[in-house]
């Protein structure tokens, strides 16, 4: 170790964070490939299966921002390390899980772990990179685009011949290399500049919102919502006393008064919507195309599409608004991608996925491809410079969140429609090898709901695009509100 040079271990250092990344983002995907043959084994039913995927997300929410705060007070590279050993350690236990509890454990603990290793990377290569970062974060995003789009087809050739277990035991010596490399990586880094304590406070007092909230509308479809009161009680407290703390504490992880620039507020608001639109369509779609009849191995293929149109056409889309401005594609890429979810739910057989399917599959993917770099550019540029790691944050949790609340309230509208059409006690919607016509008629049309309201809340995104973005203000001829002069958000 002590021979290598600089340059070789920032090398060393950009590898460990392309592949502790891309172990992160693949089992956020992957896992959905494998839902309906874990629900077979152990017996999940729609709810189980849910939790599966939001206990992941609840965790990455709840701990994207304290993530990178603990990174940047007690060491990015040590923190990174932590986060693959733990990514490491609760992907073992998921892949021995026996039944649903341990793996909705083991799921968040992968969260968790997760969260600390996503936030740290990237700015783990700012440290070390410094001021020539900018090709190394570009080969971060290309390895970790391709490995996101081979996530799926992997996984679902993992479950298809071996064991849907291996999705998670795979990831023990992959993040055992993160972890080798990270540590042979070691170099001078530069020193972050954030200081002060971490908002613990705020931190716990969203994920216990959110958590209660999402715990209300998943159980709610499940066992009823009269002996769930207290959850969303609590979750209405929890929220409401975060409101309270974040406008008192010195260095909120959720400074209220960014949302005072136009093109922030809005950006922010528009991917809650239409990133909630985007996950909706992503988990039920993969869980409809195994009903259907297509295997998993070819539901992970058939996600890989859209993944290439967005890799080819983001940065071209991203340029034309830079150019242009952004209203026009954060107002028409969501209304494709709610045109294109209404039109994939046409879908009622696996023939007629080669007609609508594709059809849908198309718009939606451009309606991607146009609407994910504005919208992102748009969250981080309108914000103060000195803010652009806050920006960033608030960026990454609106999206999760956005996710959570989706696919609770779409998996509770599937639910609500499938038993108001058939009364066979213990029947799953979508279940895989579903073959009874009735069992079959009410899945298809709870699918269907679902993806009216997945459709609803893109174009709900499209009209705060297309009222709520300022061309002008994107463009720097229109002062934004917190200017780089203002006071921080923490004083406000």
């Amino acid at each position: 170790m002590e021979t290598l040079g600089l340059e070789s271990r920032r090398r060393l250092t950009l590898a460990a964070t392309i592949l502790g990344s891309s172990l992160a983002f693949i089992d956020a995907s992957v896992v959905i490939v494998a839902l309906p043959t874990i629900e077979e084994d152990l017996g999940l039913g729609l709810t189980g299966q849910q939790w599966v995927f939001l206990s992941y997300s609840l965790a990455l929410a709840a701990l994207y921002l304290p993530g990178g705060a603990i990174g940047d007070r007690y060491g990015r590279r040590n923190v990174f390390i932590a986060g693959a050993a733990g990514f490491a350690l609760s992907s073992l236990l998921a892949g021995s899980a026996g039944n649903e509890a341990v793996l909705i454990v083991a799921r968040t603990l992968q969260g968790v772990a997760g969260a600390f290793l996503t936030t740290n990377s990237l700015a783990l290569l700012r440290g070390v990179y410094g001021a020539e970062a900018g090709r190394a974060i570009g080969l971060w995003t290309s390895f970790t685009s391709v490995a996101t789009i081979a996530g799926p087809p992997v996984g679902g050739a993992l479950v298809e011949w071996a064991s849907w277990r291996w999705i998670f035991l795979v990831n023990l010596p992959l993040a055992g290399a993160a972890v080798a490399l990270a540590i042979l990586g070691r170099c001078d880094e530069e020193p972050s500049g954030r200081v002060g304590r971490l908002d613990l406070p705020g931190a716990a007092l969203a994920a216990t919102g959110f958590g209660l909230l999402t715990y209300g509308l998943v159980e709610g479809a499940d066992r009823g919502f009269g002996g769930l009161w207290w959850a969303f009680v609590g979750a209405t407290v929890a929220l409401a006393a975060f409101v309270v703390v974040e406008r008192r504490v010195a260095e909120p992880m959720l400074p209220f008064a960014l949302f005072r620039v136009r093109n922030f507020a809005a950006a922010n608001a528009e991917t809650f919507l239409v990133y909630a639109g985007l996950y909706g369509f992503f988990v039920f779609f993969t869980l409809y195309l195994q009903f259907l009849g297509f295997s998993p191995f070819e539901a992970g293929l058939l996600n890989i599409p859209s993944s290439v149109i967005m890799i080819l056409l983001a940065a071209r889309f991203g340029g034309l608004a830079d150019r242009h401005g952004p209203r026009l594609y954060l107002t028409l890429g969501p209304a494709l991608i709610g045109a294109g979810t209404l039109v994939f739910s046409l879908v009622d057989e696996r023939s007629n996925f080669w007609t609508f399917g594709i059809a849908g599959l198309l718009l939606f993917s451009f309606g991607l491809a146009m609407m994910v770099a504005p919208i992102t550019s748009t969250a981080l540029k309108s914000a103060p410079e000195r803010y652009a790691g806050i920006a960033s944050g608030v960026n990454s949790t609106v999206s999760r969140l956005g996710s959570l609340v989706a696919i609770a309230v779409i998996g509770l509208v599937i639910a609500l429609v499938f038993d108001a059409r058939t009364d066979a006690p213990g029947a799953v919607p979508l279940a895989k090898d579903q073959t009874a016509p009735e069992l079959r008629e009410a899945s298809i049309d709870g699918f269907r709901a679902g993806m009216v309201l997945a459709a609803a809340l893109a174009f709900a995104g499209a009209a705060v695009g297309a009222v709520g973005i300022s061309n002008r203000e994107a463009r720097g001829e229109e002062p934004p509100l917190l200017s780089e002069q203002a006071p921080a958000p923490a004083g406000s």
